[in-house]
């Protein structure tokens, strides 16, 4: 007998809406795949010149802003740990606790396709720890360690 493959989730955007109080023009993830519980999990960023940073940053070469980035991670993070804890429509709030060994590597511009590669360093209850790193291209253009709190509204 073979062994089972461990199984994989994914979330569309209506999920993660479902997931995270995010709302345009803050919601910086399309979607997440391979979603592996309580350990790792992909988001998907399709950049477009539409997004409203890009208005002021910068209007004649236009760059994703580095902590847009690293929000995009966190939010894919975040949908990881809604879904390890099974806990989708409970609105909760995620907080950035630290954010540490972060580095810009490349240019994001409108055109590319960001995944967001998140894995748990360390998890339990509300708060958690991770290690992220943005790619484009095979390339990575941004990492950074950082924790966050996952916390039900009426704990606010």
């Amino acid at each position: 007998m073979s062994e089972d493959k461990e199984q994989l989730f994914s979330a569309d955007i209506q999920e993660i809406k479902r997931m995270i109080p995010h709302r345009y023009p803050f919601l910086f993830i399309d979607a997440v795949r391979d979603i592996k519980l309580n350990e790792s999990a992909v988001g998907i960023k399709n950049v477009t010149v539409n997004e409203p940073h890009f208005q002021g940053h910068f209007p004649e070469r236009p760059v994703m802003p580095g902590v847009t980035i690293v929000e995009a991670m966190a939010q894919t993070a975040a949908v990881l740990v809604v879904k390890t804890m099974d806990m989708i429509d409970n609105d909760m709030l995620v907080y950035f606790l630290t954010l540490d060994k972060c580095k810009f590597r490349h240019i994001v511009s409108p055109g590319d396709r960001l995944e967001l590669h998140v894995k748990v360093i360390r998890g339990r209850g509300k708060l958690w720890r991770f290690w992220g790193e943005g790619i484009v291209d095979g390339k990575v253009v941004a990492e950074a360690e950082f924790a966050a709190m996952m916390v039900p509204p009426d704990e606010a």
